[in-house]
């Protein structure tokens, strides 16, 4: 991740990946025998971060706007620490956008995906969000969002209003 996070997805290479890690020249090799394999150890390896991390998140039965969004706001930040993880996880989206096979892997059929979109339907039930089911993925799309600008540094933005203003949305638009 870090040879893709740094040098970018074009720059990976067997040989690199071994320098990079210190490993005799070949042990990459061992592993994946081509580079497909090697992208799809990767996106293993990413998806296995991201459950990591999940597996730890705590939401209670209810929550206001405010509340939710610092849940939202923290999970965020804890993946944001994975920062090389997170810069290779965005440049292989658009490098695997042709790979429907891998690109779906990292996406819609990502095994952490299942469990990520139930975390989101739980936070939106706690909230109080009536079809926290098919809200859910716009959270996750949300908070991917603000991922990408912290991972790639485009630009300063204040994750925590951002997701305040969205969830709030939600409420105002479940009253009226």
């Amino acid at each position: 991740m870090t040879v893709i996070a740094r040098d970018g997805v074009r720059k990976l290479t067997h040989r690199r990946v071994d320098e990079q890690s210190g490993l005799p020249a070949g042990s990459t090799s061992y592993y994946a025998r081509t580079r497909r394999q090697l992208l799809a150890l990767i996106v293993d390896r990413l998806a296995d971060y991201t459950a990591e991390e999940l597996a730890r998140l705590r939401i209670p039965t209810a929550l206001d706007a405010e509340g939710a969004a610092e849940i939202a706001q923290s999970f965020l930040a804890v993946l944001a620490r994975r920062d090389d993880a997170q810069a290779a996880r965005f440049g292989l989206l658009f490098e695997l956008r042709h790979d429907e096979e891998l690109r779906r892997e990292l996406t819609v059929d990502a095994p952490v995906r299942g469990p990520l979109l139930l975390a989101a339907e739980s936070l939106l039930e706690a909230l109080g969000v009536s079809d926290a089911r098919a809200a859910a993925p716009d959270l996750v799309a949300v908070v991917d969002a603000l991922l990408m600008y912290d991972a790639s540094r485009a630009a300063p933005v204040d994750a925590a209003a951002v997701l305040r203003t969205y969830l709030g949305g939600l409420l105002v638009r479940e009253a009226g």
